[in-house]
Formats: C-alpha cells, structure tokens, sequence
C-alpha cells in the first residue's frame, strides 16, 4: 500500500470535497488525537460517527476549507504533511462571531496508521496566527 497515496487521497476526499460517507473508506474505527493544542477532540478516541461530528464542527466555521499539501514524508506506520489552510470563517469559532474573513496558515500534522487505514494524528499549527487574521487578537 502507498500511505502516502492514500493519505493524499483521504485529504481531497474527507477534508477539501467533503465527502463524510467515505471516512470509513480512510479511517480507523478507532481514530486517536495524540496532540493537537486547543482541539476539543485532543486526547480521544473517536468512532467514525464522532470523527464525522469533528468534520462537521470545522466546516461549521469555515465551510470552504481547503488543505494544500506542500510536503510528505512516509515511513511503515505514519505519513506527514506540511500543508497550508485556508477558508473563510462564515460559522462560529467557539464563543467567536463569524467574522467573513478568509484565513491562510500553515501547519504539520503526522498521520497514525493501523491495518492500512488512518488510526490518529499529531498535529501542530498556529492557532494563534489565525485569531489575529479573524481579528480576535
């Protein structure tokens, strides 16, 4: 199997065309979040429905997300990306108003594989860079 194929495919899929039906196609039944600062899903494991629940939480605050990958390294049981993000923030963010405004970040994350299939991530970005593009700081 190329993870990083299959990772390339689960980001277009799940995270830029929103396509939800196919996360089992991707993911683990059980999806752990190792590391990722401010997620309120960090620490958890999660089944395909709460996966799907985290997928619809973001889109919620920023519908047209889009991950752009920028780099990939792949080993035996994990695959990491550099990305860039960006959307427009049209839903709320927390106790945050939509503001209208378009985000561009970027961001790491390392995906976790078990039996061929995404099982967690870890994942690092600048949270803060994105307040204060929102205008909130």
């Amino acid at each position: 199997m190329n993870k990083e194929f299959f990772l390339r495919e689960f980001m277009g899929e799940i995270w830029n065309n929103q396509n939800f039906d196919k996360v089992g196609h991707y993911v683990h039944k059980e999806y752990t979040i190792h590391l990722d600062t401010n997620d309120p899903w960090e620490g958890k494991i999660l089944n395909h429905t709460e996966f799907k629940e985290r997928l619809k939480f973001s889109f919620d605050s920023f519908p047209d997300m889009k991950f752009e990958i920028s780099s990939v390294i792949s080993e035996e049981n994990h695959v990491a990306i550099n990305w860039v993000l960006t959307g427009t923030n049209l839903g709320m963010i927390g106790v945050y108003p939509p503001t209208k405004k378009s985000i561009n970040t970027k961001g790491m994350t390392i995906y976790h594989f078990k039996d061929n299939l995404i099982n967690g991530h870890t994942q690092v970005f600048d949270r803060i860079n994105v307040m204060k593009q929102l205008g909130f700081i």
